[in-house]
């Protein structure tokens, strides 16, 4: 990727909680990319870190959760052609400063898993969408009620101009995820962070957000920070996949890689739980073995081994994986790409024949 395509770039984070029964390391040292107009997937159990990854980039990680190591390199255009460009580590900003709040929904914006406990109830569509682009932008209150109306009206919602005044709960829930999308994007954002936006929403209605969101980022050019753990969205909307287990990523690869050829046993793992018409009928759906471990008690080593079907005793149960490169561009932490062990194992076990 080259330095012109670069948008957010984020290395060595570590956001841990710390509470009266330890320390929970909910992001622990992950590494990843966001290209300008692609869509970056974030998959992986519930618990794996994802969306307090997503908060630490916009410093919104709730009390007491605190990024306590790395860096998120955001490169910001600016100028009226858009060609002079910023760098901001937005780790390093005052989370609850006017630096942050710049950025946070006019650069970054978010668009947050149920709708319903984003938005104010005692506050109408409008007020809260407006409030934004007064926030942002040097407009009147009529010309902020336009831009407003507008961009519902991109988001798919009818009558746009009656919804504007209506309040959240009068609306269903697929009105209210795109009443969501709408103010998030009202300002026209380089990222937007989409945390599970469709999981309490219909088949159809679901769809339907999917291709809004992909509709919108052609129309915008913006990048998308996709967090799901279904992986049908996955292969719908993402340019690039990072799977994350126990707060790192085990595996980053370019989406039709990681379908053809997984790598990482976890990500074989939730690739063979997905239902095909081509299983046999009647046949259970294959599952990971065991549970995640308590983030209290993270597991020695390899925190995926105590579930692996690959697990190696005495080495993957001791040695931490670091991240390797395979020879068709998969980054993967798991000891099965360590040549020297590899070399060690396939020894012994020659031995143990012989």
């Amino acid at each position: 990727m080259s330095q012109d395509e670069l948008l957010l770039e984020v290395n060595g984070l570590k956001t841990y909680f710390f509470l009266d029964e330890g320390t929970v390391k909910a992001v622990d040292g992950i590494d990843f990319t966001v290209a300008r107009g692609k869509t970056l997937c974030v998959v992986g159990e519930s618990g794996c870190g994802k969306s307090v990854m997503a908060r630490a980039i916009l410093g919104i990680v709730p009390r007491p959760g605190k990024v306590v190591e790395g860096s998120i390199r955001f490169h910001k255009r600016s100028g009226a052609t858009g060609v002079s460009e910023t760098t901001v580590d937005l780790a390093q900003l005052d989370p609850t400063g006017s630096a942050i709040r710049e950025i946070r929904g006019a650069e970054i914006a978010m668009v947050f898993q149920e709708p319903m406990t984003s938005f104010s109830p005692v506050h109408t569509i409008g007020n809260q969408i407006t409030e934004a682009v007064l926030l942002h932008q040097a407009v009147s209150k009529e010309q902020a009620r336009a831009i407003a109306i507008d961009m519902l009206r991109r988001c798919g919602l009818p009558r746009a101009e009656r919804v504007i005044d209506q309040y959240p709960w009068s609306l269903s829930g697929g009105m209210r995820q795109r009443a969501m999308i709408a103010r998030a994007l009202v300002c026209r954002p380089s990222l937007l962070i989409a945390d599970e936006p469709t999981t309490a929403l219909d088949v159809t209605t679901e769809t339907q957000i999917l291709e809004l969101m992909k509709d919108l980022q052609r129309e915008l050019g913006m990048a998308i920070l996709f967090i799901t753990h279904d992986l049908g969205v996955v292969a719908e909307m993402a340019d690039e996949v990072i799977v994350m287990y126990l707060g790192k990523v085990v595996e980053r690869a370019d989406v039709v890689s990681l379908f053809r050829a997984a790598k990482h046993p976890y990500t074989r793992a939730l690739l063979r739980s997905i239902p095909t018409i081509e299983k046999e009928r009647r046949r259970r759906l294959d599952t990971i073995e065991g549970m995640v471990p308590d983030p209290y008690n993270v597991p020695p080593g390899c925190p995926f081994h105590p579930r692996c079907p690959d697990f190696m005793p005495g080495i993957c149960d001791v040695i931490e994986p670091p991240t390797y490169r395979t020879a068709d561009g998969h980054l993967v932490r798991c000891l099965l790409y360590d040549e020297a062990i590899q070399v060690k194992t396939a020894a012994g076990a020659t031995q143990e024949a012989a």
